[in-house]
């Protein structure tokens, strides 16, 4: 087997719900999508959400990335010796891991095409369905109540609330929401990295009886060690986001005992293969991961959620960025039923975005 053409296109996308978060406010986004061809008649597909903050991408520098770059590396070799090729591919465009992701995604499509099976089941399914968050912005008290409403008369039992631009308002509008919601319905935190240690711990410990499952990336990444002060207070428990891109900083926070979990984000990670590096790391640390997501298209939602489903480490899912996207190529692929997420049927990712 040959890949024979490569092909990338950009997708400019609205969100019908702006939301904002403490280190900005976002009313679009823009997606990458890869086509990777063969000579055998299946087809690959991956795509990339960019966050420039968070990865230092664009669009157009994946794009260019995939263009300049990858398609040498891809163009005619065997996709199924995927391993070989991400870590070619690596070294040649360093840390670009949205890139890198679409590339990951691509290959292992077409690897569960080729032996027919979905992608979950191929990695080791160890489970069929997973319940996900759903994420409610940085918004004034009022507002993020009946925000939080909506959301669970949707049918959603996790929520997942925004902030890090005043810890005071944040304490509020958590108490608030378990107020409105009541004690059923599991509640988490994303600072963004816009608290102090002793903002952190404050949170931890005034929302303590509000049960708060964890507060992820309460201090800024530039500073990991950060995360091991507030969580050696005993407040809340302390997700690493931002501060985790590969297996590396995965190793890192394990060794210095610095987190309780860890936030695995395909986009950040470069992919499926990285992923499973961290996913190990965890396991072996006894620390349980969330898999999360960028506002991405269903088809790199998709992606993760065959990750999530496979790994035994997973005991959070927060892949809802594909939700409320206008103009995504992969719309509705997935089935969602009442905050549960299930696999798209058929053999690798199961997803076949509409091409240009």
């Amino acid at each position: 087997m040959k890949i024979t053409q490569i092909e990338s296109w950009i997708v400019p996308v609205a969100q019908e719900t702006p939301y904002a978060v403490a280190y900005g406010q976002f009313d679009k986004s823009t997606l990458v999508l890869l086509r990777l061809e063969t000579d055998t008649g299946l087809n690959g597909y991956g795509s990339a959400g960019c966050d420039c903050d968070v990865t230092n991408e664009t669009a157009e520098t994946v794009r260019a990335t995939l263009s300049d770059i990858a398609t040498p590396i891809l163009k005619g070799a065997n996709p199924l010796l995927h391993l070989s090729l991400l870590r070619e591919l690596k070294h040649e465009v360093g840390r670009q891991p949205s890139a890198l992701a679409a590339v990951d995604m691509a290959l292992f499509d077409i690897l569960g095409k080729h032996v027919d099976m979905p992608l979950w089941k191929l990695l080791g399914g160890s489970r069929d369905r997973i319940r996900t968050s759903v994420t409610v912005g940085i918004l004034p008290e009022a507002e993020t109540v009946e925000s939080a409403s909506l959301w669970i008369n949707q049918g959603f039992t996790r929520l997942k609330l925004k902030g890090g631009l005043d810890v005071n308002s944040d304490i509020r509008r958590v108490i608030r929401v378990r107020e409105q919601v009541g004690a059923g319905i599991e509640l988490s935190f994303d600072a963004n990295q816009g608290y102090s240690v002793a903002d952190a711990i404050r949170f931890g410990k005034e929302t303590r009886n509000v049960q708060v499952e964890f507060l992820e990336q309460p201090t800024t990444a530039a500073q990991p060690e950060l995360l091991g002060q507030v969580r050696n207070s005993r407040q809340i428990p302390i997700m690493a986001d931002e501060c985790l891109l590969d297996a590396r900083d995965a190793l890192f926070l394990a060794r210095h005992d610095l987190v309780d979990m860890l936030n695995v984000k395909l986009m950040k990670s470069g992919g499926i293969a990285e992923a499973l590096q961290i996913e190990a790391i965890a396991h072996a640390a006894g620390l349980d991961i969330m898999v999360g997501c960028m506002d991405e298209s269903a088809l790199g939602i998709a992606a993760g959620l065959h990750f999530a489903l496979a790994c035994p480490s997973t005991k959070y899912a927060d892949l809802d960025g594909h939700l409320g996207l206008l103009g995504d190529p992969a719309a509705a692929a997935l089935p969602l039923e009442n905050g549960v997420l299930f696999p798209p049927h058929g053999p690798g990712l199961g997803v076949e975005p509409r091409s240009t």
